[in-house]
């Protein structure tokens, strides 16, 4: 495959994540348990949507074929993303929430850490510039999935219940397909099993911690969000997401 398209599918692995991501989290704008908590997460959803918009435009530029970063982002066709499995799926309760937040942020931050020494140095610069945020992010989902899981008898079971509702869509975590891999053998992506290895430690410590059980690592899933095969989540998303710039176009602010 030529890499440069290995390059665009990965940069568009990035920014669909991160916008996807984002826009969950804003969708507890007015519905979040407290205030302060709210402020929280829209802070966080804004990060990622910066982060997916700088990933976007860049692909946007190696595609170089009129689209822009809006046009990716809110124009295509739900086959078309490559968001991970896990970030599309429902906020659920508010434990549901936040271990989606952690486990996704637990991956995020070794693969920007891993991408700022990228050989490509517009990957370097955005990867280093997300770093600071996401480094933010890690540390209040973790402590958040502490407090829940080691709290009352109630966020302790809600915690719980959490954890198979998502585990099986972390597989896309800790695995590498043969684009990652030519991308890594060219030095323009971190070692996949060492992003694996942070994460599974990362997990582990966090879980122990907050007394919940560490699952068995996640197996072969029938999905694949590489391939563009979603759950039926993304495409109800994309429809509220994607209603106004479809609808008008050519609206201008």
């Amino acid at each position: 495959m030529n890499p440069e398209t290995d390059l665009i599918e990965y940069l568009l692995r990035l920014g669909d994540s991160a916008l996807i991501q984002g826009q969950r989290l804003c969708q507890w704008c007015g519905h979040a348990p407290a205030l302060e908590e709210e402020l929280a997460l829209m802070n966080v959803g804004l990060d990622l949507v910066g982060q997916a918009r700088n990933w976007l435009e860049y692909a946007a530029e190696l595609l170089d074929d009129g689209r822009d970063a809006d046009h990716l982002a809110f124009r295509r066709d739900e086959r078309a993303y490559r968001n991970l499995l896990l970030v599309e799926q429902p906020n659920g309760d508010y434990a549901v929430t936040i271990l989606k937040q952690f486990l996704y942020d637990a991956w995020h931050l070794p693969v920007l850490s891993g991408l700022a020494q990228s050989g490509d140095e517009r990957i370097a610069g955005i990867a280093a510039k997300a770093v600071k945020e996401v480094t933010y992010h890690l540390r209040r989902s973790s402590e958040w999935v502490e407090r829940l899981g080691d709290g009352t008898e109630e966020s302790h079971k809600r915690m719980l219940s959490a954890i198979p509702e998502l585990w099986r869509f972390t597989v896309e975590l800790t695995s590498a397909d043969d684009s990652e891999q030519r991308l890594q053998a060219a030095g323009i992506t971190p070692d996949a099993a060492q992003v694996a290895a942070a994460w599974q430690t990362r997990v582990s410590k966090v879980f122990t911690s907050a007394t919940l059980p560490v699952p068995p690592a996640a197996s072969y899933f029938y999905l694949d969000a590489r391939r563009g095969l979603h759950s039926e989540h993304l495409g109800i998303l994309l429809a509220e997401m994607q209603f106004l710039p479809r609808a008008y176009p050519d609206a201008t602010w």
